[in-house]
């Protein structure tokens, strides 16, 4: 599988670099972005995934994310897909919150969206088996964060792949997609109306249908816009306090949905993260 390098810069010792290739799961361009921090020749480093949320794409955090200085110090690869397949033929919404930027990372099942929208693959599959070949990565060693829609990507794969990624964090997340309007609208747009098939794409449902993970770690601001429609953490708190689940779930205050809540905390959750992957 072949890559095409996009543009490269040095940052605190390492490289950051965009690459683009052709992609199967979506029959598209795909773009993303890597991080690798300075590291030994024939080491082999720890991976933290990080899905972004609605109409963002690999560059939000890349641009605004403030990660590589703590994953340098940390010896942490940093990776960031795209939200969506993208360009001409591919189907779309006039809508902010579907289609094009608004894949939730799921694989559609539904026209016209089935074509391109194969998101749960292309993150699970196909960008792995890339990130592999062609990074100094320990695919033994891998972690999974996100925002928002990609919280909820994240929280959903954590749980579905839990021998795969040994930690899994979260900023302002869609815990419960089946039960807020955002995640209604895609889960019933790419999946269909059975609310049954949705459960497995719903990280609240996922934890009641026996889903576990050790630990879990959620920061949500309390000035979030989208809190109670959208967002709903009590419920995530709720069903890890039924199952078990160690939930760290920080409220902080005054923080919006924005990149400054999460460039503030996104040192602590790669300390988090390097804790767990070794």
């Amino acid at each position: 599988m072949t890559i095409d390098t996009v543009s490269t810069a040095a940052a605190y010792g390492g490289t950051q670099g965009v690459y683009t290739h052709a992609s199967t799961a979506t029959g598209t361009p795909m773009t993303f972005s890597v991080y690798v921090p300075p590291h030994e020749e024939g080491a082999r480093l720890p991976v933290v995934w990080y899905l972004s949320g609605l109409t963002c794409t690999h560059a939000n955090v890349t641009d605004k994310g403030d990660y590589r200085r703590a994953c340098a110090e940390l010896g942490l690869i940093f990776v960031a897909p795209d939200t969506s397949p993208r360009g001409e033929g591919v189907a779309d919404d006039p809508a902010y919150d579907f289609g094009q930027g608004a894949g939730f990372y799921v694989d559609a099942t539904q026209a016209p969206w089935t074509s391109h929208f194969g998101m749960r693959s292309y993150v699970t599959e196909e960008l792995p088996a890339l990130i592999g070949e062609h990074f100094p990565a320990d695919m033994t060693r891998q972690s999974i964060m996100g925002h928002s829609m990609g919280g909820h990507g994240a929280l959903t794969i954590g749980l579905t792949f839990a021998d795969r990624f040994r930690a899994v964090s979260a900023f302002a997340p869609i815990v419960a997609p089946s039960q807020v309007p955002w995640g209604e609208k895609a889960l019933g747009g790419y999946l269909g109306t059975d609310r049954a098939a949705w459960r497995a794409h719903d990280a609240v449902a996922l934890i009641e249908d026996g889903a576990r993970v050790p630990a879990l770690l959620v920061d949500q601001g309390d000035a979030d816009q989208f809190l109670t429609e959208q967002l709903k953490p009590r419920l995530l708190a709720d069903a890890c306090a039924a199952a078990g689940i160690d939930l760290t779930l920080r409220m902080q205050p005054g923080y919006d949905h924005s990149y400054y809540f999460i460039a503030t905390f996104m040192a602590d959750h790669l300390r988090w993260h390097a804790e767990r992957l070794g």
